[in-house]
C-alpha cells in the first residue's frame, strides 16, 4: 500500500514536476491549492487539470483571501515588475512576494496531512532561479519542519512530520528536465504573475524569464502560450 502525502500545487511548473516526482516516488497523492486573492484564476485551473493528470486522491481548494492584507503585487493593486535581466533576479526580494505565503500554505497543509495520517507533505520551493523569496530557502524549510514536529499531536507522540523538497537545489533547466522525463505536459501548467484573461503568459515578468530561459537552456521551446513577443536581449 502506498504512503499518503499531501502535496501543494499551484498548477505552475515547479508544482507540477513535483507532483510527477512525488508520484514516482510510489506516494498516494493529497492536492492542496489556495484561492488567496492571487491576480488570476487561470492558476487554479491549471492545478484542477494537474491533479487530474496525477490522479490525486483528493483535491482540495480553500479560500484564504489574502487581499485582506494586500502588500504584494500578486495580491493587491501593484504592478508586477517587468522584463527585470535575467542575472539581476533573485537579489532583492521583489514586490510579488507575499507576505508569510508559504509559512501560511504549509500550516494548512500540516492540518490537512495530520487529518489523514500522514506526516509527509511535499512543496515545489526552489531556492536556485527564483526570485529570491525568503519563504524558498532550506533554512525555512528546517525551522517549519521542526516546529511541525513540536506543534503537532503526531510530532509530540514521534510520528515524525517531513517537508519534502526535491527541488530546493535545482535550477530551472533541471527541474523542466526531471518533469519531461516523468511525462509532464508543461503546455498545461502557468507560471507567470500577470497573465492575461484568457490565460496567456505576459513573457516579461520574472516567473515568465526564469522559466523561459529554463526551456532555453534545454533548447526546448516552452509550449506556454505568451501575449509577448519572445525574450529579448535585455532578458536573456
Amino acid at each position: 500500500m502506498s504512503k499518503k502525502a499531501v502535496i501543494l500545487l499551484s498548477g505552475g511548473l515547479d508544482s507540477t514536476t513535483l507532483g510527477a516526482l512525488a508520484k514516482g516516488e510510489g506516494y498516494s497523492l493529497y492536492a492542496l491549492s489556495f484561492a488567496y486573492g492571487q491576480r488570476h484564476g487561470i492558476e487554479l485551473a491549471r492545478a484542477a487539470e494537474q491533479a487530474e493528470w496525477l490522479g490525486v486522491e483528493e483535491h482540495k481548494i480553500l479560500d484564504i483571501d489574502l487581499r485582506a492584507f494586500g502588500g504584494s503585487a500578486l495580491t493587491d493593486d501593484i504592478e508586477v515588475p517587468k522584463n527585470t535581466h535575467v542575472k539581476e533576479i533573485g537579489k532583492s526580494i521583489p514586490i510579488t512576494y507575499v507576505p508569510a505565503r508559504n509559512t501560511i500554505f504549509l500550516s494548512f497543509a500540516l492540518g490537512y496531512a495530520e487529518s489523514i495520517g500522514t506526516g509527509e507533505i511535499f512543496i515545489g520551493v526552489n531556492a536556485l532561479d527564483y526570485s529570491g523569496y525568503p519563504d524558498c530557502r532550506p533554512e525555512f524549510i528546517e525551522s517549519f519542519e521542526q516546529t511541525a514536529n513540536l506543534a503537532t499531536a503526531a510530532g509530540v507522540e514521534g510520528k515524525k512530520i517531513k517537508i519534502h523538497t526535491p527541488l530546493i537545489n535545482l535550477s530551472k533547466a533541471d527541474i523542466i528536465r526531471k518533469g519531461l522525463a516523468f511525462g509532464v505536459d508543461y503546455s498545461k501548467t502557468i507560471s507567470c504573475y500577470d497573465p492575461s484573461q484568457s490565460g496567456e503568459a505576459c513573457g516579461e515578468c520574472e516567473a515568465c524569464i526564469l522559466r523561459r530561459a529554463g526551456f532555453e537552456r534545454n533548447r526546448i521551446t516552452d509550449p506556454a502560450i505568451y501575449a509577448a513577443a519572445p525574450l529579448n536581449k535585455k532578458t536573456a
